[in-house]
């Protein structure tokens, strides 16, 4: 806070949160406990890692809530992720115009229905016995897309008129994704997010290999040694798990990985180097959202049998299509352990299904609905 770049960032924050009305200031009352309140600073780049801009958020300490007395919006990564490809996947099929905007502080005009009461930050000059009331809620960056021209040059004027937005014109660049424009259709992947990885690793200088992880292997809870410090580790898991928004070829690897954050061995962090070392000789991959695909919905699932040497628990395989482009996927270990083969493949169908269900609901309110049955293709007759 004693540099001026994030003290001028703290007061376009605070400007623009009083300028939507975001709070009254008024006194606590005395049955009331406040939540506290904390900047959160961060540094804006560009997608080739110049610098954009320095940004400072006002946000309330949602950990200090109580579940079912206070409120606070939460997101599911994994459902955000999968509605922003069906969303590319539809605009690169449709040949659809793509533009982003960016909301310039948290809390936008959603109504609380309940009295929340947060404490000032401490860069604001008033007395201590005085507390915020919360108006409203959080939105993140904004995805316009249609093919009216006009009638997305009006949002954006009301959206300009209503909020304090920052147009950032034709898509390019969101949440860590790149997005790339071509003839043929829209290409999306992490290549800056991958070179960060590779520099946290410390792998720079090593060479790459083919495959994440390798063949047949199956990693145990406790073999070989003990990190002392496990902390690399498991920021090293975090990135990889959130490179799989676009990566879904190193989905089983990071999934065998992260099922050792809370006790990481060495030869773990050996596996967490493969994967990096095989991201080192493909940093430019990514997904891929054809023009003039189909938007038909279509799925498959798979599953290995007893594949944890742990648990003897089997693992949950699925992704889906809509025409020529992936939108969905999912590696994950099943609740129960299954006694034989068909049962294995049977629970990954099932929760293929719930997917299945999922996605079509949500192409219903894009105003793409399915009009026929979704196929869900496995190859276990007997699950069949």
């Amino acid at each position: 806070m004693e540099h001026e770049c994030w003290q001028n960032a703290m007061l376009i924050e605070l400007q623009a949160l009083e300028e939507n009305h975001t709070w009254d200031i008024v006194p606590c009352p005395p049955i009331v406990k406040p939540i506290g309140s904390k900047w959160v600073f961060s540094v804006k780049l560009h997608f080739d890692g110049s610098l954009d801009r320095y940004k400072a958020r006002l946000i309330a300490l949602g950990n200090k809530q109580e579940y079912g007395v206070d409120y606070e919006e939460t997101f599911a990564l994994v459902a955000k992720m999968t509605t922003v490809r069906t969303i590319l996947a539809i605009a690169a099929s449709q040949s659809w115009q793509l533009h982003q905007m960016d909301v310039k502080n948290a809390f936008l005009h959603g109504d609380l229905q309940e009295e929340i009461y947060m404490k000032l930050p401490s860069s604001m000059t008033t007395s201590s016995s005085h507390d915020i009331f919360i108006l409203l809620v959080y939105v993140d960056d904004i995805i316009i897309t249609g093919t009216d021209c006009g009638l997305i040059t009006k949002l954006q004027q009301l959206l300009h008129a209503t909020f304090h937005m920052k147009d950032l014109s034709q898509l390019t660049y969101f949440l860590g994704l790149e997005v790339h424009h071509q003839a043929s259709g829209i290409f999306v992947n992490q290549h800056k997010y991958i070179q960060d990885i590779i520099t946290l690793a410390g792998l720079e200088d090593t060479s790459s290999v083919d495959t994440p992880m390798e063949v047949n292997v199956k990693y145990r809870k406790d073999e070989g040694d003990l990190l002392n410090d496990p902390t690399l580790y498991r920021r090293l898991v975090g990135s990889l798990i959130y490179l799989t928004t676009t990566r879904p070829d190193i989905s089983y690897a990071v999934h065998q990985v992260s099922q050792f954050m809370s006790s990481p061995w060495h030869l773990h962090l050996v596996a967490v180097r493969c994967i990096i070392r095989y991201l080192r000789g493909s940093p430019t991959h990514g997904l891929f959202f054809p023009t003039g695909s189909s938007l038909q919905l279509v799925a498959y699932s798979d599953a290995d049998w007893v594949g944890c040497p742990d648990t003897h628990r089997s693992t949950t395989g699925w992704c889906m299509f809509l025409g020529d482009a992936l939108i969905s996927w999912r590696c994950k270990k099943q609740d129960h352990v299954s006694k034989s083969s068909t049962e294995a493949e049977y629970r990954a169908m099932s929760t293929g299904c719930s997917e299945i269900v999922w996605l079509r609901g949500l192409l219903k309110e894009l105003g793409f609905p399915q009009t026929t049955s979704t196929p869900l293709h496995a190859d276990n007759t007997s699950a069949i």
